[in-house]
């Protein structure tokens, strides 16, 4: 049929054209390095749970050994392969240490599956902020003296969850953290998605793993930094605060019941990879971003976010690998350089939020890519001037520093009778769904929670600029499902 879409070839005409990849998967299509040379063809090792090859929700042969075999190289008492990525994980560190109908402390700059679980299991969600960059216009890191107060005025909480490093590549005091939260005997899972790397690479260089500074449940996103499929994740635990039993029981619930062979000889291929010849080129790679930044140093305009921060906002260490790039000042958006850099000179970024850009960078991008990108953002700001910021600024900041008021919890607000307003005649009623912006997928809005003039403002505000607004069963995302009057009262 003429009229059928054609992914795969989609795809391959993608493959074959000169756009360059500063977004995960952290591979970046790059196959024919050392990392994917033995890596054969996917449909020859397609295979199912036959004899021989053991299975994943009962490991007892290869797969048991495999993954003791990682959880040696980690360090960790138990490592699991994840292949339904970083959100199996998520969803299995929340169910295993927190009891239906308990309480959670969670950074309110967790990703959407944070909140999936917390509406899954019925929980109650009590927030902690990250600092904020104004300059920038992104997030900082979360203070454990804050984690600590919340931890002393809500003695019903069970775990504690957060995210570091941040999308941007911020990462918290996670080792005082771990501290603070284990005086008061509770695990500490940490979302390291964007981490995968910091567990191999030189100290000083990049960030440590949340897993050596005492967190007890940590998730990482392979495919986001290091050179493995999409998809692919793992999830070390320690031992001490955490019923092993109960979240082995979660992990074989979230994950798939067919698990792909492929993925998984991938996430092993990986680790492989990384504790042999990764480690040297994590070092090569390191040098290759020192030069890059050097160079974008010199923008005049546009501006390059730098560790000078660390040590302020709760800014602990930073992952050089994150490329931020900021508009602020230039009247600009970041929508607008993240359209041009597309357009105009065929790289494709990870993200954009309201005035700035991100670039994720891996060891394995090639020299003529961050060639590319050193060239075009210089480029790009030598045609820019000094101008009044476009109206909004950062609006997400101020948001996810104000406090909701939650009228429901997530679970309540999803199951109660609820009807569809327009979000601009929203002031007031209780959402009944999640609001964000994707990526990174935080939410704006959580159902439960009471829909402010300045949230739907902000909302307007990124549809206006053409970010991805999501969360919504309207596809146009101009209409809302808020809670029925008669069951937006009390808690």
């Amino acid at each position: 049929m003429n009229d059928t879409p054609d992914l795969l070839k989609k795809l391959m005409e993608y493959g074959k054209s000169d756009f360059y990849p500063f977004h995960m998967p952290g591979h970046k299509r790059q196959y024919k390095g050392s990392f994917g040379v033995d890596f054969p063809n996917p449909f020859s090792i397609d295979i199912t749970e036959i004899d021989g090859f053991d299975n994943l929700h009962h490991p007892e042969g290869i797969l048991k050994e495999s993954m003791e075999w990682a959880s040696r190289i980690y360090g960790s008492s138990k490592t699991y392969y994840l292949i339904n990525g970083s959100s199996c994980g998520i969803l299995s560190a929340i169910s295993g240490t927190v009891s239906r109908g308990g309480t959670i402390l969670m950074s309110r700059n967790c990703h959407k599956s944070a909140f999936h679980g917390v509406f899954l299991n019925q929980l109650r969600a009590e927030y902690i902020y990250p600092q904020i960059i104004r300059s920038f216009g992104i997030q900082g890191g979360l203070l454990p003296e804050k984690i600590e107060e919340m931890l002393m005025n809500h003695p019903e909480i069970q775990a504690v969850f957060v995210v570091s490093p941040t999308y941007d590549g911020v990462v918290s005091d996670i080792k005082t953290i771990a501290e603070t939260v284990h005086r008061f005997r509770l695990p500490l899972i940490v979302d390291e998605a964007h981490g995968a790397h910091f567990s191999f690479g030189k100290r000083g260089e990049f960030p440590v793993s949340a897993l050596e500074l005492g967190a007890d449940v940590v998730i990482q996103s392979l495919h986001k930094t290091l050179p493995s499929f999409t998809q692919t994740a793992v999830m070390h635990v320690r031992e001490g605060y955490v019923d092993m039993g109960r979240l082995d029981r979660y992990v074989h619930i979230y994950q798939s019941s067919s698990p792909s062979y492929v993925l998984m000889a991938g996430i092993q291929n990986c680790i492989r990879y990384m504790a042999e010849e990764g480690l040297e080129q994590m070092k090569f790679f390191s040098g290759r971003i020192e030069e890059v930044r050097k160079v974008l140093s010199g923008l005049k305009h546009l501006r390059l976010f730098t560790d000078q921060e660390k040590g302020r906002y709760g800014i602990y260490d930073m992952d050089p690998s994150k490329i931020i790039i900021s508009t602020k000042g230039t009247g600009k958006s970041g929508a607008w350089l993240d359209d041009r850099l597309r357009k105009e000179y065929h790289l494709e970024m990870e993200m954009c939020g309201s005035d700035y850009v991100t670039a994720i960078t891996t060891l394995n991008d090639t020299k003529e890519g961050l060639q590319r990108l050193c060239n075009a953002l210089l480029h790009i700001d030598s045609g820019l001037s000094a101008e009044e910021d476009f109206e909004g600024g950062n609006s997400l900041c101020q948001e996810l520093k104000r406090t909701p008021e939650c009228r429901l919890t997530i679970a309540q607000a999803m199951d109660e009778p609820r009807h569809r307003i327009a979000i601009s005649d929203g002031e007031g009623m209780v959402s009944a769904e999640f609001v964000y912006v994707y990526p990174p997928g935080i939410p704006i809005v959580v159902p439960g929670e009471v829909l402010k003039r300045e949230s739907i403002n902000l909302i307007m505000k990124y549809k206006k600029l053409g970010l991805a607004v999501q969360g919504m069963e309207d596809e146009d995302s101009r209409e809302l499902y808020v809670v029925n009057e008669t069951g937006s009262v009390g808690r």
